[in-house]
């Protein structure tokens, strides 16, 4: 797609646990990956921590040579046992909505594999402009910058450290693993309780 011209709104989200709940369906296609490989994987925690790239997290459960092998069985998995259990959190099509009705632009930026992230985004009718998978942290102000998202909203410090690095406004939410306290002390430059806050947010920072 084109890149925004640079006095349109555009605000940028974090998908797992920011716009999404999508423990239930991770928890699921962690549940099969164990069963599948004999391994013992506390699935739990697993998604009691995410955000970070799968690849992180496997490495927690596998020997690091058959952690790309697993990555994509696990994301042969996904679509089938992950997309459905998988909810919209709350206040997120308000948002999508407001920023919309401002005339802004919005994007998805997430560490998430892209295609599971369309299906996820299709199965629950949340339409962003743009979607960008693959990227964590810092590697997310890649997307940002290159669409010149103003804003980027997420709900871990790596989320904080990919708008900071783009210079955009880092909104977080305390809906993930990170309270506000390890947001702000990220360099959060707001924090909400959840995305049912935003709209107002944004309405109060566009005026």
């Amino acid at each position: 797609m084109a890149v925004m011209a640079s006095h349109t709104l555009t605000v940028g989200f974090d998908l797992d646990m920011t716009l999404i709940d999508s423990r239930p369906g991770i928890r699921a296609a962690y549940v099969v990956l164990a069963a599948e490989t004999g391994v013992a994987i506390d699935v739990d925690l697993v998604v009691s921590r995410l955000g970070p790239p799968l690849e992180d997290e496997l490495a927690n459960w596998f020997p690091a040579a058959e952690v790309p092998a697993v990555a994509g069985r696990y994301r042969e998995i996904y679509p089938t046992h992950a997309i459905v259990p998988s909810l919209a959190m709350p206040g997120a099509r308000e948002s999508v909505e407001a920023i919309r009705a401002l005339g802004g632009r919005t994007m998805v930026v997430t560490a998430k594999y892209e295609p599971s992230a369309k299906l996820h985004l299709a199965h629950l009718g949340i339409q962003p402009d743009v979607l960008v998978g693959g990227l964590w942290a810092e590697a997310k102000a890649e997307a940002l910058r290159e669409y010149r998202a103003g804003v980027y909203v997420g709900d871990h410090t790596g989320d904080v450290r990919g708008a900071r690095a783009a210079d955009a406004v880092s909104v977080g939410v305390t809906t993930g693993p990170c309270d506000a306290a390890e947001l702000r002390d990220a360099g959060a430059d707001v924090v909400l309780s959840s995305l049912t806050e935003f709209p107002d947010w944004l309405n109060a920072y566009a005026s």
